[in-house]
């Protein structure tokens, strides 16, 4: 693999850690600014509303641009939007911030995407993605965790600084590993945005990106209010919560590393073996949530296998977009975001509604069943390798 596509997940890397800080930071948030944990908890959503709205805007907008100004300028913006958040006492500043930054993380996203399936061969997308997500697994491993344990020590302010700081050695990345010209998103010669956009009309690709978004919104249920299950129903210590989100991020890595290997030839082996495994654990955790050594082991599995379907599913869309060179990666992202921002905010909804503190895995182990239910009618999609993709419109 190419060493720049390395370099784009250490940039990844720093975002992820940010897009996901809050889940071990929602207590904290809750009571310094005087809200809800429900409420607290709605600013993950607000981050991933802004991705996906952010993600087709901001490719749009940066799709002629060379990309190392593109990714280097939503870097800025990106680091600003945390700078700011660190300082403000109010909530609703706090919940503008967080779209901003995602509006930037999106762009970046979007075309880092874009970026990483050029860099190798038309075939090899899944394992270019596994290597881009890494970024993002690492982050819940080290970043997030230790975004955790920061804010536990020093307040919640603390690790927007740090996340702000990570952006130096992330522009840096992309300042060796990205070539200053312009690539295919600057290819004059290239389709035209109407014909790009055009793409999403293709039942396949409507599939593919309902399927990530539903099983992303599992992930994303649960994983938002992981803190307050991990004080609240298994009854441990404030710094516990570090722990169980490094290992959710360890299984996370291990996920999608070994499903980056599948991906490309293989996804329906990947979905139909890993999606009722996902279901069942979901299950079992809202059976088990309040044992402690349960919900230890699950972290790692539940977060191994939502990864390990999810990038599978994220992998296709960047497969049926074939024909959308520029915008391709937006709409990976947007349905990534999608579910970021759908399941907490159906997590929130069950703490509200009386489901009590393990409500959010219950609705992490029903968003997966439809999942299945669709990927079962539409087996044909998703199982279809890379010897298999057509260009025809029709399912």
């Amino acid at each position: 693999m190419p060493l720049p596509l390395y370099l784009l997940a250490v940039a990844v890397f720093a975002m992820g850690t940010s897009e996901f800080m809050l889940a071990g930071l929602v207590p904290d948030i809750a009571t310094d600014l005087g809200i809800s944990v429900a409420t607290a908890g709605l600013l993950t959503s607000a981050f991933a509303v802004g991705m996906i709205v952010g993600a087709p805007l901001m490719a749009a907008l940066a799709r002629t641009w060379p990309r190392r100004i593109s990714l280097l300028g939503f870097l800025g913006v990106f680091l600003a939007a945390h700078v700011v958040g660190a300082l403000t006492d109010s909530f609703p500043v706090l919940f503008v911030t967080r779209v901003v930054a995602a509006f930037a993380n999106a762009g970046f996203l979007a075309v880092a995407l874009t970026a990483a399936a050029d860099l190798v061969p038309a075939d090899r997308k899944g394992r270019a993605l596994s290597i881009l997500l890494a970024g993002t697994t690492v982050a819940t491993v080290v970043g997030v965790p230790g975004g955790a344990l920061l804010g536990a020590l020093h307040g919640w302010r603390a690790t927007f600084w740090a996340v702000a700081l990570l952006g130096l050695p992330a522009a840096l990345a992309v300042v060796r590993g990205i070539p200053a010209g312009p690539g295919r998103a600057g290819d004059p010669g290239g389709p035209f945005l109407r014909h790009e956009l055009a793409r999403l009309r293709r039942p396949r690709l409507i599939v593919v990106l309902l399927l990530g978004a539903l099983v992303n919104a599992a992930t994303f249920a649960t994983f938002a209010f992981l803190a307050p299950i991990v004080t609240d129903v298994a009854g441990l210590g404030p710094l516990w919560i570090s722990t169980v989100l490094a290992l959710f991020g360890l299984g996370c890595f291990a996920g999608v590393t070994v499903a980056g290997r599948f991906a490309d030839r293989h996804p329906g082996a990947v979905v139909a073996g890993g999606g009722p495994l996902l279901l069942g654990g979901w299950i079992a955790l809202g059976l088990t949530a309040d044992v402690p050594a349960a919900l230890l082991g699950l972290a790692f599995t539940q977060g191994a296998l939502s990864f390990a379907v999810g990038s599978t599913l994220i992998t296709r869309v960047l497969y049926e977009a074939t024909g959308a060179p520029t915008m391709a990666g937006s709409y990976a992202t947007a349905a990534l975001n999608v579910g970021a921002a759908a399941g907490p905010a159906i997590a929130a909804a069950t703490l509200t509604a009386g489901a009590g503190r393990s409500g959010p895995v219950w609705a992490s182990a029903i968003l997966v069943a439809l999942a299945l239910v669709l990927a079962l009618r539409f087996r044909h999609v998703v199982g279809r390798g890379t010897g298999e993709v057509r260009r025809d419109d029709a399912l």
